[in-house]
């Protein structure tokens, strides 16, 4: 496309500003309309100059007659004319308010009567149209070779900018393009673009047709939409549909949508992981390994699936192309990786997809969401923040539903991180709202997971059973795949501690007991699970709890090793293990909490709960060090020096010693006048309620 607007731009009419070299006369506009008589060649001239024709190039062919039977002036005379009186430029391009003139004045049927003209000029010559293509369609002329030019430049675009294709098959459609034979392609352009309603528009008026042309494309167009509205089930309907008898190269796609709907078998009938691909391109064989990939990850070997799924994303980021698809490889493999307990390695797949455009625009905003959760299991929480934030400017259009859950249920796992209450809840609440909008599949389960554990921590559960319960079906139906199902049942041992369930726990941490003979990962959170268990029960090892910490940390969770080391600290009866534990914590969650400086700057003291050298520092205008100044927002957020000691890896008698220093230091004298003081001290304008165990 680029080389026809290069080659057609003397043809293009540029002249529609007023002249660079001064400003036309002030009559040119009376002087272009009441040229008559012996004027009316001169006016002839400018018409086919204004419309496109360009000197010396050919002309008009009823200008040419003329010209050649002497009826009129030569052409030198008339273009001398026109310069002459204003109209005409040296460059032979017409001045900007005479052309706009003229076309106003002239009938319609005659100026698309000389376009006509022109393209055929175009056509006899083999120049390709360029731009003018664009701006004779723009400008209401219907012919087929205008129609069929734009559609071309569409289709050489639609893989690369489908922004650009879409505007072009609009243009084409304008020109007379058939509506029914590009629908296909241009709801591919919509879509990669991220307008899924108008590419759902124009797939339905392609498939309620007889005889849908171009109906494979049109399924894999549906398809994806389908996904990105958080309905994946429906997409593998598309495929069913369509059979396999039509489904040809977009097999792979057609198994990825039905294993993530938990249809196995019907997968299966559609694609034949041993068969060659339909053609030998990148292409062809990403979209084969997407397929094998997929179908691995349910298997005996599941990690095999990771680096089929790597090798597919590598080559389709080489292809350079933007196809619907369901998932991209590269979301796929990083779901493999975070669900094997490889953080980092789904967090380098996506970043390099991201950067290599992989799916266009509309897979963007997923692909820095995945990288934002492997950042935040690695306990990068501000990689999170960043990514996630990119993610919601990667695209002109807001998230698709998609998406949206999978970043609402970002936030909810960053907020529980950070042992922010108030932000768990605002979080809390938009994940209430996106988990309307999309239905379970095998790509969100990660995000279920985690809206589990937070529903638990705010008695909230009922709100997530449907959807939990669905999970279980959905691995039911698929055999109750380990690399899947594992986080899930780690989720819901999380959740049932929370509960303080131990009969919702067992058959959690019977699953993860049962898949560690495939799976390092459910190995190593039996082994988490079960120290958890000791610790709450009070009768734990310090050493086995340590153990099952640095075990976390090792399969990229070190936030919940901190967390399991933190919360047997507060409740060691020994100072050594109390010390070892906390030790521990921090080793995996060096950072700390935001709302200080680092827990492990310093010993703690837990004789006397002061802290050690350079952690308490000086008060400052609050009246209060930053290490009190830590314990006050928990004391607002109405924790327990149990509670306190856990998210700051203290022990509860250090926290109540430092909240028995804050009392003496803003002189409260009792539990109201405490909380009125902190708020002033910390600028807080509300809060919760003091628990009364820590009065």
């Amino acid at each position: 496309m680029d080389g026809h607007l290069q080659r057609a731009e003397h043809f293009i009419p540029l002249h529609t500003s007023p002249d660079h070299q001064g400003q036309p006369p002030p009559g040119a506009e009376l002087m272009a309309n009441h040229l008559k008589g012996a004027n009316a060649a001169v006016r002839e001239l400018l018409l086919a100059l204004s419309v496109g024709f360009a000197l010396p190039g050919p002309l008009p062919a009823d200008l040419q007659h003329k010209l050649a039977g002497g009826a009129v002036e030569d052409l030198d005379a008339l273009v001398d004319r026109a310069e002459s009186a204003g109209l005409l430029r040296p460059d032979g391009t017409v001045v900007g308010t005479a052309q706009h003139a003229l076309l106003a004045a002239t009938p319609a049927a005659k100026v698309h009567a000389l376009q006509r003209e022109l393209v055929t000029v175009f056509a006899a010559t083999g120049q390709p149209l360029g731009a003018l293509a664009r701006e004779l369609a723009r400008g209401g002329l219907a012919d087929p070779r205008v129609a069929l030019e734009l559609e071309q430049a569409a289709n050489a675009a639609l893989e690369r900018d489908p922004r650009l294709a879409g505007q072009l098959y609009e243009e084409a459609l304008l020109a007379g393009a058939d509506p029914l034979a590009t629908a296909a392609r241009r709801a591919q352009a919509a879509a990669g673009d991220g307008e899924l309603d108008a590419a759902a528009r124009i797939i339905d008026s392609l498939l309620v047709s007889t005889e849908p042309p171009d109906v494979r494309r049109g399924a894999d167009v549906g398809a994806s939409v389908w996904a990105q509205r958080g309905m994946l089930a429906r997409g593998a309907d598309v495929y069913s549909w369509l059979g396999p008898g039509r489904v040809g190269a977009s097999a792979p796609l057609a198994a990825v949508a039905m294993i993530g709907s938990g249809d196995r078998a019907g997968a299966e009938a559609f694609f034949q992981p041993d068969a060659p691909p339909a053609s030998p391109t990148l292409l062809s064989a990403a979209l084969v390994q997407t397929g094998q990939g997929i179908l691995a990850s349910l298997g005996e070997k599941p990690q095999q699936g990771i680096s089929i799924l790597i090798h597919a994303s590598d080559m389709l980021n080489s292809a350079g192309t933007a196809l619907p698809l369901p998932e991209t490889p590269a979301a796929l493999a990083a779901l493999l990786a975070l669900h094997s307990g490889e953080p980092h390695l789904a967090e380098t797949v996506c970043r390099a997809a991201a950067a290599a455009g992989q799916g266009g625009n509309a897979a963007q905003p997923r692909l820095l969401l995945l990288q934002a959760w492997a950042a935040m299991m690695q306990d990068k929480l501000e990689d999170a923040r960043l990514a996630a934030t990119e993610a919601a400017k990667a695209n002109h259009w807001p998230l698709v539903p998609r998406d949206e859950f999978l970043s609402a249920a970002l936030e909810v796992g960053l907020a529980r991180r950070n042992g922010d209450v108030p932000e768990l809840i605002r979080a809390w609440e938009r994940a209430r709202e996106a988990m309307l909008h999309t239905s379970v599949d095998l790509y969100n389960l990660l995000p279920w997971g985690e809206l589990l554990i937070a529903a638990a921590r705010l008695r909230e559960t009922r709100r997530v059973a449907q959807y939990l319960e669905d999970a279980w079906k959905l691995l039911g139906r698929l055999g109750e795949p380990a690399l899947w199902s594992v986080p899930l049942h780690w989720s819901a041992v999380q959740a049932a501690l929370l509960n303080e369930r131990p009969a919702d726990l067992a058959p959690h941490a019977s699953a993860l007991a049962k898949a560690s003979a495939h799976s390092q990962l459910a190995a190593v959170l039996a082994t988490a699970g079960k120290a958890w268990v000791s610790v709450l029960a009070g009768r734990f090892r310090t050493a086995d709890v340590e153990g099952a910490a640095r075990l976390l940390a090792a399969v990229g969770m070190p936030w919940e090793g901190a967390r399991l080391a933190g919360h047997a600290a507060a409740r060691a009866d020994e100072r050594r293990d109390m010390m070892r534990l906390l030790s521990c914590a921090r080793d995996l969650h060096p950072q700390g909490p935001p709302a200080g400086g680092p827990p492990g700057s310093g010993e703690v003291d837990a004789g006397n709960g002061a802290d050690g050298p350079g952690k308490a520092g000086q008060p400052d205008a609050s009246g209060l060090s930053e290490r009190e100044k830590e314990v006050a927002r928990l004391v607002l957020e109405g924790k327990t020096y149990r509670e306190i000691g856990e998210a700051i890896y203290i022990s509860p008698r250090t926290a109540e010693h430092h909240i028995a220093r804050i009392r003496r230091r803003l002189g409260a004298e009792n539990r109201s006048d405490l909380l009125a003081r902190l708020r002033l001290a910390l600028g807080v304008e509300s809060s919760q309620q003091l628990n009364p165990q820590q009065e």
